[in-house]
């Protein structure tokens, strides 16, 4: 399910295109927060947010999202060096972080392509995410399409909501 979401946040940062006259209700441009996650496929669920905490920034090219996959609070470390590794994933395994650039085609889609990560394995050359995606006012839904391995057969959908 982590990999899930954090799939999906890579995205969830992700839109911003258009001019600076344009409305804040009618830009992707702005500050956005998860609220939902929806997972689909036979075992699909919604997952509330709540107040997990996490930040998508997005401007005319770029975006940026930090979010914490972690129903309650972190352990905080008393001395980083000591921890064993068992007290590092629970401390930072939850902790996700993604900036790169994006693009908007026709048909409602956006392209994300990841710069920086924590995870490596989401970065590089020909790496992307592509979403569909829907805006409603403050409300942003993406909804997964495909990657530079092909469609996803069980897409997963983010819903945000501006917070700026």
């Amino acid at each position: 399910m982590k990999r899930v979401l954090f799939a999906a946040l890579s995205v969830g940062l992700l839109l911003g295109q258009g001019t600076h006259a344009q409305s804040a209700r009618t830009s992707l441009q702005g500050v956005w927060r998860i609220v939902e996650a929806t997972i689909g496929g036979p075992g699909g669920r919604t997952i509330a947010f709540g107040e997990r905490p996490n930040l998508t920034i997005i401007t005319a090219r770029h975006y940026s999202r930090v979010e914490v996959q972690a129903d309650g609070p972190r352990p905080i470390l008393a001395d980083v060096a000591k921890a064993s590794a068992d007290e590092l994933r629970a401390a930072w395994g939850p902790f996700v972080s993604e900036a790169g650039t994006y693009e908007v085609t026709p048909g409602d889609l956006i392209t994300m392509r990841p710069i920086a990560s924590k995870n490596p394995a989401v970065m590089g050359t020909g790496v992307f995410l592509t979403y569909a995606y829907k805006l409603d006012g403050d409300t942003l839904s993406l909804t997964q399409q495909r990657n530079q391995n092909g469609p996803f057969a069980t897409p997963f959908m983010l819903k945000l909501v501006r917070v700026e």
